[in-house]
Order: structure tokens, then C-alpha cells, then sequence
């Protein structure tokens, strides 16, 4: 029997902690192109458990306890599984999670540059790498969040520093039909009345059209509101829909208006010589919010975003405090995260994405990504090819959406069959009203088998309900 007895514990303790925990992520890692994405109990047994669940005074045996966390692993729907088709996947790397230990482990502080400048310099070299990936000039600057939805929010708050100042109440903000609803519910904690979030036009149905955002924009200025920030989709999360960025970026210019791009799931694409094409104007953006956490492949909570002039930053997010009296920093060699960021208190998150960067090597990530173009232009050319299916416009990255004959009732229905079997997960949304079905790949585990199976068994359930 093998007991944690103190909070920093023996050699032999430790050992045996490692080896248990190692064992179970030794499964996950070994398994995971075999594991299912439905299929599981739901563990409603196990929820009211552990709901009741509460520590006890003294120490419990190591192996009773890791056993509760593998019973929750074993229930639910598994995302992480090459399966997962559904929603833009967040597959997960081991060594992202290895990065992460030591960052937890060691705990060095990083929201002030001058406690261990050698981990925040670690962290800034990654985000000199995102910066320069996009082209953005020298002064910009990268943050690590939590998520899209934190630097969405982040981004609004600094433009709404820098174009309305204390006068929110009449800033405006203009986003597509698609547009995420983090995007909205971030213009909301920033102050900025949901009225004035003015959703725009679309060109076809998916993308935002900037002559609408024009027309809305002069409206504004004529009854004395004060434009912010027009958001432009970089893959949006209905379609995988890419706006017309560099259209947007000249006009947002041409009006004096911020240009935030938010690329959460398709920024990384830039990676390959196809997503830079399509993501082209991006580089003109004011500032971008990216995922790393989705098409890096790297656990929940990585968000990053990135501004073009980092004193927008320090704008929006610098305080004093009588008690960092004793701090000076120097923002053109380090950053101060706390001075750029909502946080004080903040994780060494640059270690997670840091740690897998230097050992598969960029060039990794960037044959992942193509991969996944290359299975959604396959899924496209089959689906096409299919009798009686409908694909919905032209994937700009990896997010294919389409219909099979028959009503609304008709898809849910096709979508439960093939869901049913375990194996894959779809989804389904509504576009221009009607329900359209929806494949969403990006797992780094996705594999052509996994595509062709999801087809087959599209194609199965649609004989069975609708005679194709």
C-alpha cells in the first residue's frame, strides 16, 4: 500500500506516484488511435458519487485513488479520440502535458519578467516565432490566455481602450452572421451594450460582406456612436468559412476602425503554403487570436493573442501597485505578462507549446495540418460524388458541411445512425436556416481510415432513411 504522506514527498514516494500515474497515461497514449469517440457509460452511478465525494482527513492508498480517476476516463464522450469528427477536435500531445508538469512542478512565477527571466524569455521566443509567422511587424507582441474566448476578450478590451477610452457605453463593434459567440459575449464584459454589436451582412451565406460593414459604420458615425473594431472570421465555427480579410483589414484602415481576426481554429493552417494563401491579409490585422490548443494539438486552456503594437497592450492592461515598488521592467527586452494581460498570478504557459515546438520540430505540425487538408479534400470530392448529397459551398480549411435528400428530420436522423455506431462523431448546425450536417477534422489521430469510415457509415444511414 503506498501513501502520499507529505506535500513534497520521498524518493521512494515520488517514485511510486510517477510510476502509477505513468502507467495510466502510458495506456492513453499507447491506445489512443484505437480508442472510441461515443460508446462509453455515462457514469450517472459515478456522478452522484462523486458529487457526495469529499476528502478525508487522512491520507488515501495511491492505487484506490488513481482508480477514480480512471472510472471517470472510462465514461463520457472521448474528444481526444481520432474519431471525434463532430466538433473542432482538441486532440492533445504527451509531450505538451510533459511541458506542463515541469511548468507546474518547478511553478516559476512569469507575470513579472525580472522573478525568472530566463523562463520568460522561454515563453517570448514563442511568441516572437507566432508573430513572425504572421508577418507582423517588430513592436507586436503575443500573449498566452486560457483560450479564444479569454484573448477575444482581450482584444476587444484594447481596442476599445484605444479608439472609445472611458465612453464604451457608445462603442460599436461589427461582426459576420458566423461570427463566434465568444466574440459577442466578449464585446458584453467589455462594456460595450450588446445593441451595439452590429452583425453584418454576409457576401454568400458564410462570409462576412465589407460592404455591409461600410454601410453599418457610416450609419454609426452619422448618429454619433463610436465605431471600435470590426472581427473578421479566420475559419469560422459553423463552415470552417474564411471572410475576406484583406478587404476588411483596407477598410477597417480606410475608417480609422481595430481589425481582430479571429483565427482560434484556423490560424495554425498558416503553417502550410495552402492556409497562407487563404488566410491571406491576415497580416494586416490589428490582432489575431489563435488556438493553439486546436489545430496544434495541444490540451485545453492554450489561447494566445497576438497585437500589432504591444503598447496597445500595456494601454488596455498596465496597473501600479504600491507593492511592486521594488519591480522596473523593461518591456522592449522582456514583457511583463501582468502589465499586457488581465492576470497578475498566472501559469508558465509558454512551456506547454515551447516543449513540443523544439522536439517534433515545426515541420511536424505543418504535415499534420496538410494531412487534414488533404482528408477534407477527399471527403468533398466522395461526398460530391455521392448520389442525392448536397455538399454546402467549398471548404476553405477543414470543416465540411453538407445534406443529404430530404427535410430537417432527415438529417438528425442520418446523424444519429452514424453516431450510433461509436467509432465517429458528427455534428449538425443550421445554415441559411436549414439544418445542414457537419465534419469537422483535425485530430492529429484522424487518419483516412477514420474519413472513409465516416463515410461509409454516412452513406449506409442515408440509404436506410432517405433510399440514396
Amino acid at each position: 500500500m503506498v501513501t502520499i504522506t507529505a506535500f513534497d514527498p520521498p524518493a521512494d514516494q515520488t517514485s511510486a506516484l510517477l510510476a502509477e500515474v505513468g502507467a495510466i497515461v502510458e495506456q492513453l497514449v499507447v491506445h489512443a488511435a484505437d480508442r472510441r469517440v461515443l460508446g462509453h457509460p455515462r457514469g450517472d452511478d459515478l456522478v452522484a458519487t462523486l458529487r457526495e465525494d469529499r476528502p478525508d482527513e487522512l491520507p488515501g492508498e495511491l492505487h484506490d485513488v488513481l482508480g477514480t480517476l480512471q472510472a471517470v476516463l472510462a465514461t463520457g464522450v472521448d474528444n481526444a479520440a481520432p474519431g471525434e469528427l463532430a466538433y473542432i477536435p482538441g486532440s492533445g500531445l504527451l509531450t505538451a502535458a510533459l511541458g506542463e508538469l515541469i511548468a507546474n512542478v518547478s511553478n516559476r512565477y512569469t507575470g513579472l519578467a525580472g522573478f525568472t527571466p530566463a523562463a520568460v524569455a522561454l515563453e517570448q521566443s514563442v511568441l516572437r516565432w507566432l508573430t513572425e509567422l504572421f508577418d507582423l511587424p517588430e513592436r507586436a507582441q503575443g500573449v498566452l490566455l486560457s483560450g479564444g474566448s479569454a484573448a477575444n476578450l482581450s482584444a476587444l478590451v484594447a481596442a476599445r481602450e484605444k479608439h472609445a477610452g472611458g465612453r464604451a457605453d457608445r462603442a460599436t463593434v461589427y461582426v459576420g452572421e458566423h461570427a463566434h459567440a465568444s466574440v459577442r459575449k466578449a464585446a458584453r464584459i467589455a462594456g460595450i451594450p450588446g445593441a451595439n454589436v452590429r452583425v453584418c451582412g454576409s457576401l454568400d451565406g458564410a462570409r462576412l460582406d465589407p460592404e455591409a460593414v461600410r454601410v453599418a459604420i457610416k450609419q454609426d458615425l452619422a448618429d454619433d456612436l463610436i465605431p471600435i473594431a470590426i472581427v473578421g472570421a479566420a475559419g469560422t465555427t459553423n463552415a470552417g468559412a474564411i471572410d475576406p480579410l484583406g478587404q476588411l483589414a483596407h477598410l477597417a484602415r480606410e475608417l480609422g476602425v481595430w481589425f481582430h481576426v479571429d483565427a482560434a481554429y484556423g490560424g495554425f493552417f498558416q503553417l502550410t503554403a495552402r492556409g497562407r494563401q487563404r488566410l491571406a491579409g491576415i497580416e494586416l490585422a490589428d490582432s489575431i487570436t489563435l488556438d493553439p490548443h486546436k489545430s496544434l494539438f495541444l490540451p485545453f486552456g492554450t489561447g494566445a493573442l497576438l497585437v500589432r503594437e504591444r503598447d496597445d497592450l500595456a494601454r488596455a492592461f498596465a496597473e501600479d501597485a504600491d507593492y511592486l515598488r521594488d519591480h522596473a521592467g523593461d518591456l522592449d527586452a522582456l514583457p511583463d505578462f501582468s502589465s499586457i494581460t488581465p492576470e497578475l498570478s498566472r501559469a508558465w504557459r509558454g512551456l506547454r507549446l515551447w516543449l513540443p515546438l523544439q522536439l517534433h520540430g515545426v515541420a511536424a505540425f505543418r504535415d499534420a495540418l496538410d494531412a487534414t487538408l488533404d482528408l477534407t479534400a477527399m471527403a468533398v470530392e466522395r461526398l460530391d460524388a455521392g448520389p442525392n448529397i448536397e455538399v454546402i459551398g467549398h471548404p476553405d480549411l477543414s470543416i465540411v458541411t453538407f445534406r443529404v435528400d430530404g427535410d430537417d428530420s432527415d438529417q438528425d436522423a442520418v446523424l444519429a445512425a452514424v453516431n450510433a455506431d461509436g467509432r465517429v462523431r458528427l455534428s449538425s448546425t443550421v445554415i441559411d436556416g436549414r439544418v445542414a450536417l457537419r465534419l469537422a477534422i483535425l485530430s492529429h489521430r484522424t487518419t483516412e481510415e477514420t474519413v472513409d469510415l465516416a463515410l461509409r457509415l454516412l452513406a449506409s444511414a442515408a440509404h436506410e432513411r432517405v433510399g440514396i
